[in-house]
């Protein structure tokens, strides 16, 4: 990830520039401070007579310089936060970026709720990493360094001191972070399991009221999130015995010091401001050390949100583009070919290699032909058509789009030439208008009415009240069913791709209304080539061929009036739905 914060450099080495001089200003001050109380209160230089005039110009110069420090103080804040918001502003778009390039099956691994964690949660904890090194190191490094040496200037048993109290201090960061470092993944993941939890619920709400399930999930999430408090008390409460501990330990050698001092002070060793000022060199130096241990502490968080960023940047996707091989003819693709084949396809889904979804399937489905593909809840529809366009990739064989194994097609260009419009309809929170030109941006406002119009969308979205503009609210929750499918299938036909593919589009509409589509759909180019995937016969009838699917495998193909004369399963499905009045 260092290639996101190289190029903010300038921002990092300003902020430990400006660190460098708040520091010093703070190692300046404890001399000043002894300068005024023995010359100007004791008048130690002065047989013991006070130097008004000294301590008015020493603690001018004193206020100057706090100034001078607060204001470096400030400007590192400011570069610090520039390096670390800009760095975590490039690191959130790197991981979107990647995220969206991932296959499902990556996805599905990852988890929903997961991936929002570590764009949002983990990102920030190695921004706040990012910020406080800068910052933080420095300063108590600093602290440690030229406050030992300061110390060692007044006196050198302070030093004696500093290296008593400094392994006490040790030990206890060690056996903090040794034992908060595990907790920090843990914790990362409680939020993971959280947020999916969240994601699920609020997107399942209508299930959620209509079952009556409101106190099951409740009390699902009661759990994720007092798992999610366990891990996180068991951090804090770690956390908490360092503080008080260290107090304890800056105050005995505070004690020691002073003690150490006025020994010191009555042989004549030291004077009295020179003590002050010990104490505070000693309460800089330990405080620095405290400082430490808290980034330390913070340093493992980020380093284990770093490398949950990195689990995201790092995986490579698994549908990618192929090494571009020499192509002959420009355009389109050639079409002489079938516009999509599919040649002795077998498939299952990664995650479970041992259900096979479908097996030697072969198929070929011709420029402008309408195709339809039915069969029983599971036998492998959806999964078909998911390869054309390379949601999935095929187990054996391969399917060729314009003659083309869609694995040598760049997969910008390959999915240029299809339209889709899945089982599940999805829309943003957008105007009705700008979800349907997600089919073709730049589409003027008559080119997406026209396409309203072809999926009978145009009669309900000008009862809004604001028509096209009218906003629809986040997953399509303020349209019905059949509202949601036409505004997805007047996206699909914007996009005026030569294949469009319909996944049980139409499944939310009445059937006049699906009939006056596919009646548009007819009229609107014929050159377009039609997969349907259809529940109702009513819908695959209208298709110039129908492919029957079963266990995965192509059990026949042919027109309606073919498939009943032949098929049997065709005639069963046919005859289920006739006694139920869905066939017409």
């Amino acid at each position: 990830m260092l290639k996101y914060l190289r190029q903010y450099w300038i921002y990092a080495v300003l902020a430990i520039a400006f660190m460098m001089g708040e520091v010093y200003v703070d190692m300046f001050q404890p001399k000043l401070m002894a300068v005024i109380v023995d010359d100007g209160i004791l008048g130690m230089n002065s047989g013991g007579k006070p130097d008004v005039d000294l301590i008015w110009s020493t603690g001018i110069r004193m206020i100057l310089i706090v100034l001078a420090g607060g204001a470096c103080g400030a400007l590192c804040a400011v570069m610090s936060n520039l390096c670390s918001q800009n760095f975590g502003n490039d690191l959130r778009k790197a991981a979107f970026d990647r995220i969206m390039h991932l296959s499902f099956q990556q996805t599905d691994t990852f988890t929903t709720g997961s991936l929002i964690t570590r764009i949002t949660s983990d990102v920030s904890q190695v921004e706040r990493l990012v910020q406080q090194s800068i910052r933080g190191f420095v300063r108590c490094f600093m602290f440690l360094f030229l406050g030992t040496g300061m110390l060692m200037s007044l006196d050198v048993h302070f030093l004696t001191i500093v290296a008593c109290a400094f392994p006490l201090v040790l030990i206890e960061i060690l056996f903090v972070l040794w034992r908060t470092n595990p907790l920090f993944t843990l914790l990362q993941e409680r939020i993971d399991q959280m947020n999916t939890v969240i994601q699920e619920d609020v997107k399942g709400l209508r299930v959620i009221k209509a079952f009556i399930q409101e106190p099951r999930e409740n009390k699902r999430f009661g759990a994720a999130n007092q798992q999610l408090v366990d891990t996180q008390l068991k951090v804090l409460l770690l956390m908490a015995f360092m503080r008080p501990v260290m107090n304890i330990i800056l105050n005995l050698a505070t004690v020691v010091l002073i003690w150490v001092g006025a020994v010191q002070v009555r042989d004549g060793g030291l004077a009295p401001g020179e003590v002050m000022a010990g104490v505070t060199y000693l309460s800089q130096i330990l405080n620095g050390m405290m400082m430490l241990a808290m980034i330390f502490q913070m340093l493992s968080r980020g380093i284990a949100s770093g490398k949950r960023v990195r689990e995201v940047l790092d995986a490579e996707p698994e549908i990618a583009d192929s090494e571009p091989k020499p192509e002959p003819a420009p355009g389109r693709f050639q079409i002489e070919r079938p516009v999509v084949a599919f040649r002795h396809v077998q498939f299952f889904y990664p995650s479970q290699p041992q259900t096979e979804i479908l097996r030697e399937v072969s198929l070929e489905i011709w420029k402008g032909e309408t195709f339809a593909i039915v069969g029983a809840t599971g036998s492998g529809k959806t999964s078909l058509v998911n390869l054309i366009p390379r949601f999935y990739d095929v187990t054996k064989g391969k399917v060729e789009v314009f003659g083309k194994d869609v694995r040598e097609i760049p997969l910008a260009e390959l999915r240029d030439q299809i339209a889709f419009v899945t089982q599940k309809s999805e829309l943003f929170a957008s105007t009705i208008a700008e979800n349907i030109a997600i089919g073709r941006p730049g589409a003027s406002r008559a080119e997406v009415e026209e396409a309203a119009r072809a999926a009978q969308a145009d009669g309900f979205i000008l009862e809004q009240p604001e028509g096209y503009d009218c906003m629809v609210a986040e997953g399509g929750m303020s349209v019905s069913g059949g509202q949601k499918q036409r505004i997805s299938i007047a996206r699909a036909l914007l996009k005026d791709a030569p294949i469009l593919i319909l996944d049980d589009a139409t499944s939310a509409l009445d059937l006049r209304t699906e009939a006056a589509l596919y009646d548009a759909l007819s009229k609107r180019d014929p050159d377009v080539t039609k997969i349907i995937i259809a529940q109702r016969i009513a819908t695959a009838r209208r298709a110039d061929r129908i492919c029957v699917l079963a266990d995965g495998k192509v059990e026949a193909c042919g027109s309606h009036e073919d498939l009943l004369a032949r098929s049997e399963l065709y005639r069963q499905i046919c005859e289920s739905q006739e006694k139920k009045g869905g066939a017409a």
